[in-house]
C-alpha cells in the first residue's frame, strides 16, 4: 500500500509545520538545560523529569551534555511519530 506523491508533500508539509525544530530544541538545551527544557519540547517527560531529579548529582550534567548528541535523533523520532500518525488519518480513498 504505496502513498501518492501528493499525500507524501502534504505529510512533509505537516511534519515541517507540526513536527520539532532542531534549532529551537538546541536553544531550549542551551538555556534552559537545567529544567531539561529540550526533553520536555521533544515529548520526553519522563526522562526530562529523571534528569531534573539527576542534576542533584553529577550524572545530571553528564546527561545534558551527552543530551547535545543524542538531539538529532529525537528530532526525528519525534517527525517520524507525526509522519506515521498522518498516514494513518488519510482517508483510504486518497492513497
Amino acid at each position: 500500500m504505496s502513498i501518492s506523491t501528493e499525500n507524501q508533500i502534504l505529510i512533509e508539509t505537516r511534519v515541517a509545520n507540526e513536527g520539532p525544530s532542531i534549532v529551537v530544541a538546541y536553544l531550549l538545551w542551551l538555556f534552559l538545560w537545567f529544567v531539561s527544557a529540550h526533553r520536555f519540547y521533544l515529548g520526553r517527560p519522563g526522562s526530562a523529569i529523571l534528569q531534573i531529579l539527576s542534576f542533584l548529582i553529577v550524572i545530571g550534567f553528564i546527561w545534558v551534555v551527552i543530551d547535545a548528541f543524542l538531539m538529532p535523533g529525537m528530532v526525528r523520532e519525534k517527525q517520524d511519530e507525526i509522519r506515521r500518525r498522518l498516514s494513518t488519518q488519510l482517508p483510504s480513498g486518497i492513497r
